[in-house]
């Protein structure tokens, strides 16, 4: 018997369901500390095997927790800011958040081998989000006008490479965001060299880092 146009999307929220309730465990998780697919799987109260199906390993879940920690946590705090007349101080707030919310999480860095890897590509595709902001900000002469759309992923990477790591305070994750982001200002900036292409590759990067 041929499935009627009915059933098919029920059968998409039902998997959208229970890789929502997976998400959520692996952030429970992994806020407590270092875990298991296999702890995980029971928070959200499914099997392994049904884990597997939606999670094949555990880069699918740190990519679908830091997904949610951007679209639930911080794409609300860039939208508020969307009208602040001080756009840099607003771009400095979410980075801020952005590796609070990281530290948070507790075992999340070191759940995946790669995990540098996967925050590239997420980060990327968030980048876009704030490039409004970015514009708004050189507008007003806050931040340097060489800086571009794809230097923030880059950007935001050097900040959780080196301060969204366990054991990090609130205090000291303060201290060198401010000394970053004081690389942004454009007086007595040095003028930035171009990206050569082939060798701008982020992700191939930071991946090489993270094998040594």
């Amino acid at each position: 018997m041929r499935a009627t146009e009915g059933r098919a999307p029920r059968r998409r929220v039902d998997a959208r369901s229970t890789a929502e309730r997976i998400t959520v465990a692996g952030r429970v998780v992994l806020g407590a500390g270092e875990g298991s697919l296999e702890q995980i799987a029971a928070e959200a109260g499914v099997g392994i095997a049904t884990l597997y199906r939606h999670f094949p390993n555990r880069e699918a879940i740190v990519r679908a927790v830091l997904e949610d920690i951007l679209e639930t946590d911080l794409l609300p705090l860039i939208e508020r800011a969307a009208d602040s007349p001080h756009p840099r101080q607003s771009l400095h707030g979410v980075a801020t958040r952005l590796l609070d919310l990281i530290a948070e999480e507790k075992g999340l860095v070191t759940f995946a081998s790669n995990f540098a890897d996967v925050a590239v590509d997420i980060l990327q595709r968030f980048s876009e989000s704030l490039h409004p902001l970015l514009l708004r900000a050189q507008e007003q002469g806050e931040v340097r006008r060489d800086l571009t759309q794809d230097d923030i992923p880059r950007f935001l990477v050097m900040a959780v490479a080196g301060l969204a790591i366990p054991g990090s305070t609130p205090a000291l994750r303060a201290r060198f965001t401010a000394l970053l982001f004081d690389s942004l200002n454009p007086a007595n900036a040095t003028t930035l060299p171009p990206v050569v292409p082939e060798e701008g590759d982020l992700r191939t990067a930071v991946g090489n880092i993270a094998r040594t």
